[in-house]
């Protein structure tokens, strides 16, 4: 196979590899000129893209726990449960802090009926004011251990924070449970968004309330993202900023799917001509440029293809006029005719 630099040199000799040797003036006069359709090479702002990866997760979720010990004595979930605000998800069995609470309660009582006493016995001049103040200490001190109990037991039946899924169901009944102990793992499926680490040269360009398009390739949907958070610090690690954004639309769409987020890039200007106008010569991509009723070749070299448009890095300069059609059997310094 012929090497890249021999490419280029048969190319411009116009040897039979490209077939369009470059005809002199005077041998081509008597032909007459070729039809051809031309367009003047043009500036163009593009927009460079960024990709970044990412996971479907729900915005509200929670981890359930307990927060006293004692044996599970129900737990009316099963995975993938769809639970409303407010449902019972797990009761525990805590007979001692019943108790507890039968006693503050009577503690409370005894301690209000000798407040009574005091103050009846105050009036009578039989009591004084510092015994009347310690039975007002001892309700206040009964009362908050009341109180205290009351609250305990509360513990003892943890309710749905918001209506959700059930997504992970760790527990079982007869488990013991213990403070801090998971249990569930409860989602609010119906308000999803993708969380992301962007790279840090493009931290400076996201902010929040920025839309950002995601595209979810399991669920085949393009969805247009609100960024919701942003962290204040770069992740040493990685060198790389998390980010959380909203998607509107979760419809079909399940926590934990991957997804493909497209940032905004650089701005730059560069050149884009129709991907007619570019004629193969081996390895090398040449096209005609027209001067004054005749092409002359020009080998190109190529970039970002995109919507029937390659980019010119090199060979071609902005107010060029190029062949975009009837350009394949042109030969340079060949006459042509221009179709307006």
């Amino acid at each position: 196979m012929p090497s890249l630099s021999a490419l280029l040199f048969l190319c411009l000799l116009g040897l039979p590899l490209c077939g369009h040797a470059e005809t002199p003036p005077a041998q081509s006069a008597a032909a007459l000129p070729v039809r051809v359709q031309a367009t003047t090479v043009q500036k163009t702002t593009l927009s460079s893209r960024v990709e970044v990866v990412g996971t479907v997760q729900a915005v509200n979720q929670a981890v359930i726990a307990a927060k006293i010990s004692g044996p599970i004595v129900e737990l009316p979930v099963v995975l993938g449960s769809r639970i409303k605000t407010g449902e019972l998800l797990v009761k525990i069995d805590a007979r001692e802090i019943s108790a507890r609470l039968l006693q503050a309660q009577a503690q409370l009582a005894q301690a209000k009926r000798n407040l009574e006493r005091e103050e009846k016995l105050l009036k009578q001049h039989a009591s004084t004011p510092e015994t009347v103040k310690s039975m007002r200490d001892m309700l206040a001190i009964a009362r908050a251990g009341y109180h205290e109990a009351a609250s305990m037991l509360a513990y003892t039946t943890i309710k749905a924070p918001f209506a959700g899924v059930i997504t992970k169901k760790i527990a079982s009944i007869g488990d013991l449970a213990t403070p801090g102990m998971p249990l569930l793992h409860l989602e609010d499926d119906h308000h999803l968004q993708v969380v992301t680490s962007i790279p840090e040269n493009n931290a400076q360009a996201i902010k929040l309330h920025d839309r950002l398009q995601v595209a979810i390739p399991a669920a085949a949907k393009n969805i247009t993202g609100e960024v919701a958070e942003i962290s204040p610090a770069i992740d040493p690690r990685s060198r790389t900023m998390p980010v959380k954004i909203n998607l509107g639309d979760s419809s079909g769409l399940q926590t934990g799917m991957f997804a493909r987020i497209t940032l905004p890039g650089r701005s730059y200007t560069t050149i884009m001509i129709p991907e007619a106008a570019i004629v193969p010569c081996g390895q090398l991509q040449k096209v005609f440029v027209v001067e004054d009723n005749r092409v002359h070749m020009r080998l190109v070299r190529t970039g970002l293809r995109k919507n029937d448009l390659v980019e010119i890095l090199s060979g071609l300069e902005a107010g060029e006029r190029i062949v975009i059609r009837g350009n394949r059997l042109l030969k340079g310094g060949q006459q042509v005719r221009l179709d307006d």
